[in-house]
């Protein structure tokens, strides 16, 4: 089935870094990918342990609005290869999970075409879990489990950076 968390709270990652535990504490192979990370965040270490695989997040990664046109460039053209790079290894795998894919997509870094062929026709069986914020209607058409995380308070608000090991 198809999973999405999505949402302006906390927690998108978490849910599907915990579903993707669950599923290798059962025995099950999870391959992993992060789109818009840097790929140094606490669970990416504990999940490789495991025997999780992880594709290797995209090397030179900034905000998007720091970006020139030709890095943009380049970086969808990674993210084009890895999501090729998913579709051909996903027939190995019980799990799929494309952290924050969402905004891939809304930033046009990932086609929702090509997003959308790739769960149109995966593997039976196949579970995939994408994280991130607004995801375009024809995705949510498509999953199976749509949860929202919703931010009611966050000490970001009150200016406390991201804190190892609770938010990365």
């Amino acid at each position: 089935m198809i999973h999405i968390y999505c949402g302006d709270g906390k927690g998108k990652t978490t849910a599907a870094m915990g579903l993707a535990l669950r599923c290798i504490g059962h025995g099950g192979k999870v391959l992993v990918m992060q789109f818009l990370k840097d790929g140094t965040s606490g669970e990416i270490g504990a999940l490789k342990t495991l025997g999780a695989e992880l594709l290797p997040a995209y090397p030179d990664i900034k905000f998007s609005f720091k970006m020139t046109d030709g890095e943009k460039r380049r970086a969808a053209e990674f993210y084009a290869n890895a999501l090729g790079e998913i579709q051909a290894k996903a027939g190995d795998f019980d799990m799929v999970i494309l952290d924050e894919i969402l905004h891939a997509v809304n930033l046009g870094f990932i086609p929702l075409e090509s997003l959308l062929s790739f769960l149109e026709n995966k593997p039976e069986g196949l579970e995939v879990a994408m994280t991130g914020r607004e995801p375009k209607a024809e995705l949510m058409e498509t999953a199976d489990y749509i949860t929202e995380m919703k931010k009611t308070k966050h000490p970001f608000d009150k200016g406390v950076k991201a804190r190892k090991m609770v938010e990365f």
